[in-house]
């Protein structure tokens, strides 16, 4: 076994070196807007098409901001979700 043996100043900036990472890992928020991969990985379906038609359905919410680049409203994604849990009796 091993012990090490700190000063009281030293103690107390190691606390505060990792208190402040902690802080900084869980301020990371995800982005709003996602591409199409990341919302088939967070609904937990693997076609396009599905997608695609959650998407015509006005299921999900998305944004189009160059022809080619389709993004996705996380929040619609999780509110989607949410609606259509099943609740176990």
């Amino acid at each position: 076994m091993e012990v090490i043996c700190l000063e009281d100043a030293a103690f107390y900036t190691l606390i505060e070196t990792v208190v402040e990472r902690i802080k900084e890992k869980l301020s990371t928020t995800e982005d709003k807007w996602i591409g199409g991969e990341e919302a088939m990985r967070k609904l937990r379906i693997t076609s396009k098409t599905t997608l695609q038609k959650l998407r015509d359905e006005g299921k999900i919410r998305f944004s189009q901001p160059e022809k080619k680049i389709i993004l996705y409203d996380v929040d619609s994604i999780n509110e989607y979700l949410e609606e259509h849990a099943k609740e176990r009796f």
